[in-house]
């Protein structure tokens, strides 16, 4: 890497990895699962073996557990191993598409098996960025519960001066909203039950002073699961079938932001247009669910 950029041979470096695998084991406990409902204040019943693992929180299991040494100081696992050894300081959630084919039972055993896909280097207005996507398969008891496919970018710092990127508008009108208002302990508590040691989430002065944040950054698999809690809190019963969604602009703990959600238009087969506006009001993430008709 040479004057900011990722040369051709970086890239064929990076795309070694496409096709590496791992697997990773876990138990599907109950106790993880009524801590995420106290977390996002749900008035759920305590969960019992054999009930369903809720859209979106397998996301609480399966973690990496890499001792403290091996963490990079800002708290992610240093590069390198599965994923692919990225020289770039910033790495992200952009999107992810989901695939429920099977119940996830609490109470059980199950594994999950993690492919890299794809590897794409690009070079856009604030330098080069690398988009590594995952592909996850969960299985229990033998079943393919479901797949996910998930998109990561790294990039590297904002440069001093740049200009913002464009805001974008909400995709439709909404049918039903909800204000969420992001605090540390709501932050402190996901990082806690997803194992996720990424400073940007709980300290606040590596955020500000380091990173040049304004704020604590919401986590953006968090803005994902609220985004599905509305429809769950809306359409109780539903039953998800398949979620896809992608990040737009970063959400912080400074100030409330919006969530937002209406039946995509001209569906007929039970599809939602789901996003979340900024303080602002401009979009920070669109995604669509589809439920079960």
């Amino acid at each position: 890497m040479t004057d900011g950029l990722l040369s051709e041979s970086d890239a064929d470096h990076l795309r070694r990895w496409i096709g590496r695998s791992e697997t990773v084991h876990d138990e599907i406990v109950a106790a993880q699962i009524a801590a995420m409902s106290a977390t996002i204040d749900r008035d759920d019943p305590l969960p019992r073996a054999g009930d369903p693992v809720p859209p979106l929180w397998h996301w609480l299991f399966f973690m990496p557990r890499m001792r403290r040494s091996a963490l990079g100081r800002d708290g992610h696992p240093a590069l390198g191993g599965f994923l692919p050894p990225v020289p770039l300081p910033r790495r992200m959630w952009a999107g992810g598409r989901l695939e429920w084919l099977a119940p996830l039972k609490i109470g059980a055993a199950a594994e999950k098996v993690s492919t890299v896909t794809d590897v794409q280097v690009k070079h856009g207005k604030t330098g080069p960025l690398v988009f590594v996507t995952v592909r996850h398969e969960i299985i229990q008891g033998g079943v393919l519960c479901l797949t996910e496919e998930h998109d990561i970018v790294y990039r590297g710092y904002d440069q001093p001066g740049a200009p913002p990127p464009k805001a974008q508008p909400a995709p439709a009108e909404p049918e039903f909203s909800r204000i969420v208002t992001p605090d540390p302990v709501l932050l402190f508590r996901y990082s806690a039950l997803t194992f996720n040691g990424h400073r940007i989430h709980y300290d606040r002065s590596f955020c500000t002073e380091e990173e040049g944040y304004p704020g604590l950054i919401f986590h953006g698999p968090l803005t994902a699961t609220l985004l599905v809690d509305l429809v769950r809190t809306e359409i109780p019963g539903a039953q998800l079938r398949s979620f896809a969604f992608r990040a737009v602009s970063p959400l912080y703990d400074t100030a409330p932001f919006t969530i937002h959600g209406c039946k995509t238009p001209q569906s007929v087969d039970g599809a939602y247009t789901l996003w979340a506006l900024n303080p602002e009001g401009a979009l920070a993430m669109q995604a669509e669910a589809r439920i079960a008709v």
